[in-house]
């Protein structure tokens, strides 16, 4: 190939097809778990985390919650994956062994927001939250009064055990218990220019994507995790504590689960508790169709 502007702008189309067949064979999850939130700036404070919406009957002034007291903060971090292709190669036109790396770089991008939300999810016991707690805890404070003032008991999303860990989670509402931050989405870009110091110093050119977001966790109340073995005895008592969760002030928050999340090595184990019409003592499933089953390698 002769090497010109107009064949190296017809390149960079080429690799950015490929790149989006990649991003286009991606199946992605994260969407499911995690709300997706546009940034502007290096960090999000998400300072209304603890206040959960309701009402009171309007009796002297209205009651707020102390938005200071509730600071939790995702800072977003800059991301990028990159190629060099050697100019020889395109001269001899042996290009044919690049293009699946860009389609492959194109499928990592799409699913690099899955390996940051799951990642996320395995670590969160070890996550701090709003209220200072680990998301995944034992001892999670709520507070006798709507405002977040007078006496403090304890509520726990996290059952301790020696299993393989799986959680339940309620991802009805509009903030789902995690949170993907966007502050600029992905975006394929090259340097091709023969003043670039790469096609001068070193006879190749350079693509890359990058980006600039993070993840973090939302509300507590919405997740639990277990490493109890997956039965249908556990999946109660965990299903059960997650519908009793409550709110300062005692109002109940009236979760509902919605899905079962598992490593690939749970997937029978959680199809037999919600998908199975009897168990295996042949009696009905009471369980059947009370969440959706998602089975995730990045829990592996």
């Amino acid at each position: 190939m002769i090497i010109t502007p107009q064949s190296l702008q017809a390149l960079k189309t080429g690799f950015a097809k490929n790149f989006q067949d990649g991003l286009a064979m991606a199946e992605s999850q994260f969407r499911d778990l995690a709300t997706v939130v546009p940034s502007s700036t290096a960090s999000n404070t998400y300072g209304w985390l603890g206040q959960w919406p309701g009402f009171r009957e309007w009796v002297g002034d209205r009651v707020f919650n102390d938005m200071q007291a509730h600071a939790y903060a995702i800072a977003n971090k800059h991301y990028e994956s990159s190629i060099k292709v050697n100019r020889n190669d395109i001269e001899d036109d042996n290009l044919g062994i690049y293009a699946p790396l860009f389609t492959e770089m194109g499928r990592a991008t799409a699913v690099h927001p899955d390996e940051l939300v799951f990642g996320l999810i395995k670590n969160a016991h070890d996550t701090l939250c709003y209220d200072g707690q680990n998301f995944f805890d034992t001892d999670h404070p709520v507070a006798e009064k709507v405002d977040g003032t007078g006496s403090k008991t304890t509520a726990s999303n996290l059952y301790a055990g020696s299993g393989t860990a799986w959680y339940l989670l309620d991802t009805s509402r509009a903030l789902k218990p995690f949170i993907f931050q966007e502050r600029k989405a992905a975006k394929f870009t090259a340097m091709t220019a023969d003043t670039d110091e790469n096609v001068f110093m070193r006879n190749e050119y350079r693509y890359g994507v990058d980006g600039r977001y993070n993840v973090g966790v939302g509300f507590w109340q919405m997740a639990a995790k277990s490493s109890e073995d997956l039965t249908p005895e556990n999946f109660a008592k965990v299903y059960t504590g997650m519908l009793a969760q409550k709110a300062d002030g005692g109002r109940p928050l009236a979760i509902r689960p919605t899905v079962l999340l598992v490593p690939p090595t749970l997937e029978d184990a959680a199809k037999a508790i919600l998908e199975a019409e009897r168990t295996d003592a042949g009696k009905t499933n009471v369980h059947k169709g009370k969440a959706k089953v998602l089975v995730s390698p990045w829990l592996l």
